[in-house]
């Protein structure tokens, strides 16, 4: 378990991060002026909102334990406060057992009355050696319940500093979150335009993460949510599901689940923005309601490239990722995507 003395080096690095996001640009304006314009601007609010996500967890969990030991502290001190008042009760009964006992006697009184000189020294011994052991006992307490009490107020100041800090993460990410929704939408209405002229915009040049896989297969989005399965039924299709569904936000980046060659890059009918990759061994996947490709037909590309965003172009009731697995380029070979990922290593 972490030292809870290592916590206060939390504030400078909450503030530090604040800083780095208020710095940095989040306005979807001018976002043609970029590398891969609108798509491009989806990325990096993805990359933004991302980071503020993360620093505003760090921070809430940060601020929980100091909220955790400021009332363990409490809890402490009020138990320590207690025990003093205990103690001060043990001195009272011990003075009025004095008392009776004729403890509260004048010296000369008592050595008048003593039976011999050991019994006054024993009784004034065990007298004094019980005032000193109370009064040891209530100074200790006393400086426990000072430091106690000074590390709770350290404690709640801390909590509070970084309870004020995560109120300034929480609105930074609830405006990255805006532009990227605005951002998202915009990219689609793009996309839907494309669709409804059946002609697409090309594909779009974006800045991939330099990233080189070391398995030949991986899954099509990095993070998701299974929805409709290969096979199901359903309103919405004539027959059954051809492809398995990845429910994800729009303008995700979509990747190519193994290396091969784009053959087919189409913008309208039912499938929207689509693109179909041809595979070592005779196999095709398909990535379909894109908001954006960008490859090109005929682009070699490699396990985990990006081939497009996702959207939800053609018959689509929500933004996700169609992801089929064919043994023809064409609709109606497909084989369940989830179980031949799975013989090549990729559990979905």
């Amino acid at each position: 378990m972490r030292s809870r003395r290592r916590h206060p080096l939390l504030v400078p690095v909450l503030l530090c991060a604040l800083a780095v996001l208020i710095a940095r640009p989040t306005s979807a304006t001018g976002a043609s002026d970029t590398p891969g314009g609108l798509s491009a601007e989806v990325v990096r609010l993805y990359d933004e909102a991302s980071l503020a996500t993360q620093q505003y967890e760090s921070g809430r969990r940060a601020a929980d334990v100091q909220r955790g030991r400021a009332q363990r502290l409490e809890r402490l001190l009020a138990r320590e406060r207690q025990d003093i008042a205990a103690l001060h009760g043990d001195l009272g009964r011990i003075a009025r057992a004095q008392y009776r006992s004729g403890g509260g006697l004048p010296h000369t009184a008592q050595m008048l009355l003593a039976d011999s000189p050991d019994e006054l020294m024993r009784g004034q011994r065990a007298v004094w050696q019980a005032d000193l052991a109370v009064n040891n006992a209530v100074t200790k307490s006393r400086r426990a319940e000072a430091r106690l009490a000074a590390d709770e107020e350290k404690a709640a100041s801390a909590w509070q500093t970084l309870e004020r800090r995560n109120g300034e993460l929480a609105k930074i990410k609830r405006g990255i979150e805006k532009k990227l929704e605005e951002a998202q939408w915009t990219l689609q209405g793009q996309a839907d335009a494309s669709v409804a002229a059946g002609a697409c915009r090309g594909a779009v040049r974006l800045d991939q993460p330099r990233t080189r896989f070391i398995q030949p297969w991986v899954a099509p989005v990095e993070t998701y949510e299974l929805s409709s399965g290969f096979g199901s039924g359903g309103d919405r299709w004539a027959s059954r599901h051809t492809g398995q569904d990845f429910a994800v936000d729009i303008g995700t980046p979509v990747r190519s689940v193994g290396a091969g060659r784009v053959v087919k890059v189409s913008c309208g009918g039912a499938f929207g923005i689509e693109v179909v990759v041809k595979h070592a061994g005779g196999y095709y996947t398909q990535y379909a309601h894109l908001a954006a490709v960008t490859v090109e037909q005929g682009q070699r590309v490699a396990a985990g490239q990006w081939v497009g965003q996702s959207g939800t172009t053609g018959n689509s009731t929500g933004p996700h990722l169609h992801f089929e697995v064919r043994l023809t380029p064409q609709l109606g070979s497909g084989v369940d995507p989830r179980e031949w990922l799975a013989t090549r290593g990729v559990r979905l």
